[in-house]
């Protein structure tokens, strides 16, 4: 018969909680238990069930993760923090695509239910009431990424989009542009369309630049969307020497158009974009952006999932740092 961790715990005189903490790379030990554990496992020849490790402690050791758009580079880097995390802690992790404007949220709310997740990463979009109402019925934890919410219980790991957005404009008002326009998201996305926005006003103002309404472009962060956006910029406001594009795809949509409509990238137009996803690097020219930490934000919010998933405790909020990447889609102005 194979040893069971309840063996384990016993021969080596420590609970089974303390065996569980030690399988998962958890906290709450000393290197002398954790060797102890370890070398027992090893003489035992126990291997751990997922099965058995479920109906000890009421746990599936599987994460739920939901995004509006898997496919999205900026979904992928995210998505690959958490799986990093989660798979060295020993989770798994059933992945979600919500639609835009969250139009099937509910159902894979439902299908994660069904699933028995142990919790849930949510990504990149407002929790309205009747989501936390359906975690809620569900009792387990939810961590927010890129994301944002007033609701004590439930942490969250994002930059601050007003001010990121905020230094982006001045960086282009400190290359000596004063015609800037932007291609935003929605002004109804509280999340990452209106403080974008609201950044970019801003430095406007605090330089003494007027806020032109034929320089507002709105997209859906999307490549398509950027290159939408891009064909009215070119009409409505030739006289704009930048654009700040408030997604790295809606940057890389100005940059095709441009490329198609002869107008040279920086020389003619500079542009700056949002997030530093892997693209961003790989176009010609290398764009200029706004970096978010991803892949670590999509590690810390598994960190904290877990933690409150190991312990039954509270995660505080974080706010992680950004910062310009100067590459060579901005030009200064003589």
């Amino acid at each position: 018969m194979n040893p069971t961790i309840k063996d384990v715990a016993k021969k080596a005189n420590v609970s089974i909680a303390t065996v569980s903490r030690v399988l998962n790379n958890l906290t709450g030990y000393s290197d002398k238990t954790k060797q102890k554990v370890l070398r027992t496992i090893e003489e035992m020849g126990y291997q751990p069930n997922a099965i058995a490790r479920g109906l000890i402690n009421k746990r599936t050791q599987t994460i739920g993760v939901l995004f509006p758009n898997v496919s999205s580079s900026f979904s992928s880097a995210i998505l690959h923090g958490v799986e990093e995390f989660a798979h060295i802690h020993n989770y798994s992790v059933v992945v979600c695509n919500t639609d835009e404007d969250g139009k099937r949220t509910l159902k894979c709310l439902q299908v994660l239910r069904e699933k028995q997740v142990d919790g849930i990463v949510f990504s990149s979009e407002v929790l309205k009431e009747e989501y936390y109402q359906a975690m809620e019925a569900m009792r387990i934890p939810v961590v927010l990424v890129s994301s944002e919410t007033e609701i004590p219980s439930v942490p969250y790991v994002k930059v601050d989009d007003r001010r990121a957005a905020y230094e982006a404009v001045e960086y282009l008002i400190h290359k000596g542009h004063k015609h800037i326009a932007m291609i935003s998201g929605s002004e109804a996305d509280p999340i990452a369309g209106l403080p974008r926005i609201e950044g970019y006003m801003k430095a406007l103002a605090d330089y003494n630049i007027p806020f032109r309404q034929e320089y507002m472009f709105y997209g859906d962060f999307g490549f398509d969307s950027g290159c939408a956006a891009a064909e009215q910029l070119f009409v409505k406001a030739p006289g704009c020497t930048a654009v700040f594009a408030a997604s790295d795809e809606m940057a890389i949509g100005v940059l095709s158009m441009a490329a198609r409509h002869g107008v040279r990238v920086p020389d003619d137009l500079s542009v700056i974009g949002y997030d530093n996803v892997k693209l961003a690097e790989m176009v010609v020219p290398p764009l200029t952006t706004v970096n978010q930490p991803l892949i670590e934000m999509g590690s810390e919010a598994c960190q904290k999932l877990i933690y409150m998933i190991e312990t039954g405790e509270a995660a505080k909020h974080t706010t992680v740092s950004h910062h310009i990447v100067e590459r060579q889609t901005v030009r200064a102005l003589d």
